[in-house]
């Protein structure tokens, strides 16, 4: 299953050898952390590929970001942030990352996986809305919190001009009405090349009311 889903993702993305090496030395560490730290579910882990990097990986291209700086929240299992830095270092991007994760252990296993794979990111081991503004251009969290809650953290963190990126699954029409009681945004809708019934939200302008 996790050979055939490789196969897919590395035909679906058009990825370079490269790209595809550094992939392959997260997922190991992903297989060897998990017992201990529960990064994802033991069931999806069989179904990494399509389930958790491709659903990452779409989030690159969306992003439209050449250069700048990018955080994503609650990085976890590194779902998006490590797949969008490697997809990044790779591709020539000049964009630098920062992943923001409040359990140690897991932000701890974030800094393994970018020694590893030989890539540089600023890892944050603290709560999205403690920590100081950071001025992003782009930023971007999957399967974290829903989306009024995202709103207020890509309000503090992004520049004026700044995009966030949320994969939301097939409840995402009811996410935007609920959010448009607080909030003021505008928003692009892109489908899912992972969840057939899930979308890509990239958001900006985003005002409390």
């Amino acid at each position: 299953m996790k050979l055939e889903g490789r196969e897919n993702f590395q035909r679906q993305f058009n990825v370079s050898r490269e790209t595809m090496e550094k992939l392959d030395i997260f997922v190991r560490l992903l297989e060897k952390w998990n017992p201990h730290i529960n990064l994802v579910s033991k069931t999806s882990l069989g179904q990494v590929w399509m389930r958790h990097i491709a659903d990452s990986a779409q989030l690159f291209e969306i992003g439209g970001l050449e250069a700048g700086s990018w955080t994503d929240f609650g990085s976890g299992g590194g779902f998006p942030g490590i797949v969008l830095s490697i997809l990044s270092s790779v591709n020539g991007k000049n964009t630098r990352f920062t992943l923001v994760e409040s359990d140690v252990r897991k932000a701890s296993f974030l800094k393994t996986v970018l020694r590893d794979v030989e890539i540089s990111a600023n890892v944050i081991s603290d709560r999205i809305e403690t920590i100081p503004p950071l001025a992003q251009d782009r930023v971007s969290a999957r399967a974290l919190a829903p989306l009024s809650r995202l709103l207020s953290y890509a309000a503090r963190h992004l520049k004026v001009d700044g995009k966030a990126v949320f994969p939301k699954g097939a409840h995402a029409d009811q996410e935007l009405e609920t959010a448009l009681a607080s909030w003021r945004f505008e928003v692009e809708k892109f489908p899912s090349k992972s969840d057939p019934s899930g979308v890509i939200l990239r958001l900006g302008a985003i005002e409390h009311v």
